[in-house]
């Protein structure tokens, strides 16, 4: 019961890391505020989380709507009275070589990926200002660190995450509030089952673990940096990627 008694607010909540995550804080006793664009999917995961210790509640959340995102944050300061987490996770994905890619697809990843998590993050930092405490984890990725040919718009975004995390791990570490951010590499999701069996394989080859990792062993490690258990770090990045970046 690591997260007992505190209130998390996770994007991109309904499936993938994101739903391993969500689960997982339920698990050990927190709040969880499931924030996803698809209805559909939210309820399935209320669904799933009855009878875990802590509880599920879920909430339409677009990441780059700024009024909903107000309102959806006031809403939860409103009946729980504070946010002790902030889990940044909604991301898509839409790639192309740099020669083909389309200035909509760029702006589509970079609106969702980017600025998505400086949207959620604005909104939600003034009330953990206030508690003087909380703690902030941002979803990036080994592209971001390493790139990944196809993704220019993935990679820049979440390279971005990155720059924001250490940024505000200074801007805000006097407030006692920490920031984080996890880097997965290759995760058993719905976005990874979009490859090609192809540039599986050649994934798999590159990872010493030989295998992809699993959405509940990128949980595991946000849970982590989201408890007390990690009170002393702020402005990490944190690979999970089966030894892919060795």
């Amino acid at each position: 019961m690591r997260l007992e008694g505190k209130v998390c607010l996770i994007t991109g909540a309904a499936s993938g890391i994101g739903k391993a995550t969500t689960l997982l804080f339920a698990q050990e006793g927190a709040t969880a505020i499931a924030g996803d664009i698809s209805k559909e999917n939210l309820d399935s995961l209320v669904k799933e989380a009855e009878g875990l210790p802590g509880k599920v509640d879920p909430y339409v959340l677009n990441v780059t709507d700024r009024d909903q995102i107000k309102e959806v944050v006031e809403k939860v300061v409103q009946k729980y009275g504070r946010i002790d987490v902030l889990v940044n996770n909604a991301g898509i994905t839409r790639d192309a070589l740099l020669v083909r890619m389309k200035e909509e697809d760029w702006d589509a990843v970079i609106n969702v990926n980017l600025k998505g998590v400086f949207n959620v993050t604005q909104m939600v930092v003034p009330y953990m200002i206030k508690q003087r405490n909380g703690s902030i984890v941002n979803v990036s990725s080994v592209v971001g660190i390493y790139g990944n040919p196809g993704q220019t718009n993935y990679a820049a975004s979440k390279a971005g995450v990155i720059g924001m995390t250490k940024t505000w791990a200074k801007e805000l570490a006097g407030r006692n509030i920490r920031v984080n951010a996890v880097a997965p590499g290759f995760i058993e999701t719905p976005m990874t089952e979009k490859l090609p069996e192809k540039a599986r394989e050649a994934a798999l080859s590159r990872i010493p673990l030989g295998r992809f990792g699993k959405p509940e062993e990128v949980a595991q490690v946000i849970l982590f940096l989201a408890s007390d258990e990690s009170s002393y770090v702020t402005g990490q990045v944190i690979g999970i990627d089966g030894g892919l970046v060795i």
